[in-house]
């Protein structure tokens, strides 16, 4: 918490309830106030001189501002709208500012609160921190301090939650050196997808992404959302398969301290963190049926409610859904809602596979070997016409993942697998195989090289411990 005071002795108010008005002052020139253009603040003061000081000082620079005249008029509104910032008069009849926003606390109010008041006693500031307030500004104050004040909880809001969303995005990919904001390739296939993504992506509709893993299906949500009037919002990625199903609901929904065992305190989840902005769903098909009643609910009510919480908050997303799974036969067998699935299902893209996108693989193989040689620092290995041939016959089971894991291996190695490296020492082209059995063969090669581990090969492939799991049965190994 910090605490901001003019000039002025705050200490020199009355003893009485009533708050003196504020000192009249200029605002600050130097500062930008830039994050103030989004934000959404609730004014609550019993004193309509205050009132009208603040909105006259924030209504110009913001996107929204609320004005409540007591805490029962503020929690109504609460319940409404969604808020970054309070800012509140702590002396009021009925109900003093601490002891309410220690209420909202507790029943799920999330945004930073300002407490205004013009008693500096130590009293006061530690009840008011004990309550969750961010910043503590005395009166008499100017228009410069109260602006300075939001613009630092809206700076702290912003860090924490890009801090987050960051360290998130960083456990739940392990491919970022390749995720980009466009699809790249000028295969039919691809223009195709990339014709489709520009004229769906400045509609609000939800978006249903399909295709086998490791297609791209996370390049193409950033490129929709890149190409949307959110692309300045958040873009916020979920593995739902990645968070084990006693977490999800807490992670997207967020929670309320004490809302279950471990939870110290409150936090948003990433519904609120992508607010403003998209939120990425990929491998919907692994959500629990349980939560997926309330995905179906928020997708209705642009609501969400964090756990142990007694209030819904409006939530305003752009929502993009991805699985590698034909959802139709999952619905069929029990295991995906009906009613969701026709909610997702609305506008739906599929991506091919890299081996029927034609002459692709050789350009993302050269982006990929110009992109990683620079950051391990190793030089390039020559892409030379008789791997550029058996990168065009390679059958490609991880797709664009799979390729990427090539490229890399190749640097380290310094030289391609023999399945890719051309001709032989004695100069002769080596006989040409069966997809079937390059695939057996690259597949295997990965095997050894992961001594065994089956987890780890799957991951260097891009493909499923499944699929490992299958061909490995199949070919007796």
């Amino acid at each position: 918490m910090t605490f901001s005071t003019s000039r002025a002795s705050a200490a020199a108010g009355p003893a009485a309830g009533r708050e003196p008005a504020v000192k009249p002052g200029k605002t600050a020139a130097g500062p930008e106030f830039g994050a103030l253009a989004q934000a959404s603040i609730l004014i609550v003061d019993d004193e309509p001189g205050m009132r009208n000081f603040l909105v006259r000082t924030l209504g110009p620079r913001c996107k929204l501002v609320d004005e409540a005249a007591d805490t029962d008029q503020a929690s109504r509104k609460l319940d409404s709208n969604r808020y970054d910032v309070v800012i509140l008069d702590n002396i009021m009849p009925g109900k003093n500012g601490v002891d309410w926003l220690a209420e909202q606390r507790a029943v799920g109010f999330f945004a930073d609160a300002i407490l205004i008041t013009a008693y500096a006693d130590l009293d006061t500031a530690i009840q008011a921190l004990r309550a969750g307030a961010a910043d503590f500004v005395l009166k008499p104050f100017r228009s410069n301090q109260i602006l300075n004040a939001v613009a630092r909880c809206l700076d702290r809001v912003r860090l924490q939650r890009e801090n987050y969303v960051l360290r998130y995005a960083l456990r739940a990919s392990s491919d970022r050196t390749f995720l980009r904001d466009n699809l790249i390739g000028q295969s039919a296939a691809t223009l195709r997808v990339r014709e489709t993504i520009a004229r769906v992506a400045r509609l609000p509709t939800s978006v249903l992404l399909t295709g086998a893993s490791g297609t791209g299906k996370e390049v193409a949500a950033r490129s929709i959302h890149s190409l949307s009037d959110r692309a300045d919002k958040p873009f916020v990625p979920v593995n739902c398969a990645a968070i084990p199903p006693e977490m999800i609901e807490a992670e997207l929904f967020g929670h309320i301290k004490g809302a279950f065992t471990g939870a110290d305190s409150g936090r948003e989840g990433l519904f609120l963190y992508a607010h403003g902005g998209t939120l990425f769903l990929d491998e919907i098909g692994e959500l629990p049926l349980p939560m997926q009643s309330k995905l179906l609910r928020v997708l209705e009510d642009r609501r969400v409610r964090p756990v142990g919480s007694e209030r819904e908050v409006p939530v305003d997303l752009r929502f993009i859904f991805a699985t590698n799974a034909e959802l139709q036969k999952e619905v069929e067998k029990g295991r995906f809602r009906a009613d969701l699935f026709y909610r997702l299902n609305v506008m739906q893209i599929h991506l091919p596979l890299l081996k029927d996108r034609g002459d692709d693989v050789q350009e993302l193989a050269a982006i990929f070997m110009s992109k990683l040689s620079a950051q391990l620092g190793m030089p390039p290995v020559p892409i030379d016409a008789s791997v550029r041939a058996a990168l065009a016959s390679y059958d490609w089971p991880g797709n664009v993942r799979e390729l990427r894991n090539l490229i890399e291996r190749t640097l380290i190695l310094g030289a391609f697998p023999d399945d890719f490296a051309g001709p032989r020492n004695d100069g002769q082209s080596a006989p040409a195989d069966s997809l079937a059995e390059l695939e057996r063969r690259h597949i295997l090669g990965v095997l050894k090289e992961a001594n065994g581990n089956r987890e780890e090969a799957a991951r260097r492939l891009g493909i499923s411990r499944k699929t490992i799991d299958r061909k490995c049965a199949l070919w007796d190994v």
